[in-house]
């Protein structure tokens, strides 16, 4: 199949935003922007790889360790392992390995999570305190919305799966650069999902044959580095490559009401009980139109999709 180019949008950069303006002019808009500016404390100059060895010592954390540079999440390329954090550190900040799980050029990938992942989220106050103190999180929301606070660490050329997230979130690039690409909810349809995850995890060189309506999605892209903090809303598809060794820092926090969400969700990509009722009864109603020949099936499902449109699709995106 010949190659068609995916239109990007550069992602908009803006400096000195405060918090009012955020409220008032940006957040309302739904759409991804780099804050530049920001205050976050000492941890952007302090957080070197010795630092953060000496600063949580050898306390046990579970990593990802793929031997590709692309982690898939669907098809589970990589394996889980428990390192002591200084061990992984200097390992993850590494090319090449003396010591390995799996290859000697292994990528390694820390998601901090809650102390019984069934029930406690991520929170960075709790995992690392010591680091913790060096991070001042832009507090550009009611405290009582605050979800999580995801520690990560990345090495170089690590990319992670195309996905989405229920609730809106800062990712806080304390060291190193990334590149984000992200898609809109409504290019939805082009992204190939499964779950709250896209097929499609080279969005670089996707296999057209595979997925031909990928090239339909519009590709919003910036780049990060140290300091600045790109607003991810809920919803919006990110796809991330590391462009160096690196430490982020994602601060999640409900959009929604409390109630929306699952009281289950300790990671925060648990689709709103209402959604996911809905979701039930949608399969539930494809059960049914089963009974009928494949003519009728065809042209209720239809009238179904049209009265999904017609009720639930809105106009005034951007």
């Amino acid at each position: 199949m010949e190659r068609q180019e995916q239109p990007v949008v550069p992602v908009e950069r803006l400096a000195g935003v405060t918090r009012e303006r955020f409220l008032s002019d940006i957040y309302p808009r739904r759409k991804p922007v780099v804050l530049k500016g920001m205050e976050l404390g000492a941890c952007t100059t302090k957080w070197t790889v010795d630092y953060l060895s000496q600063a949580e010592g050898s306390k046990e954390v579970k990593i990802h360790v793929s031997a590709v540079p692309q982690m898939d999440f669907l098809s589970k390329n990589f394996v889980y392992r428990t390192l002591p954090f200084d061990v992984f550190v200097r390992r993850a900040a590494e090319v090449n390995h003396k010591e390995y799980f799996l290859s000697e050029d292994e990528k390694y990938y820390l998601r901090s999570v809650g102390e019984d992942v069934r029930k406690d989220v991520a929170d960075i106050r709790k995992q690392f305190p010591t680091l913790a103190e060096d991070v001042q999180i832009p507090e550009y929301f009611e405290k009582e919305q605050f979800f999580s606070s995801v520690f990560r660490i990345s090495s170089a050329g690590l990319q992670l799966w195309t996905h989405y997230d229920v609730m809106d979130n800062f990712l806080i690039q304390v060291t190193g650069k990334k590149r984000v690409a992200l898609y809109s909810p409504r290019d939805a349809p082009y992204l190939y999902l499964s779950g709250t995850k896209s097929e499609v995890l080279d969005v670089d060189n996707p296999d057209l044959e595979k997925y031909p309506l990928f090239v339909k999605a519009k590709r919003y892209q910036c780049f990060l580095e140290a300091g600045d903090v790109l607003f991810i809303p809920a919803l919006w598809f990110h796809n991330v490559i590391s462009e160096e060794f690196g430490v982020a820092l994602n601060v999640f926090w409900k959009h929604l009401p409390a109630d929306c969400y699952d009281k289950n969700d300790t990671y925060g990509n648990k689709d709103p009980t209402a959604a996911s009722r809905a979701i039930q009864i949608l399969d539930r109603a494809l059960k049914i139109l089963e009974e009928l020949p494949e003519e009728y099936r065809d042209f209720y499902a239809r009238r179904m999709v049209l009265r999904i449109q017609e009720k639930a699709y809105r106009n005034d995106y951007g």
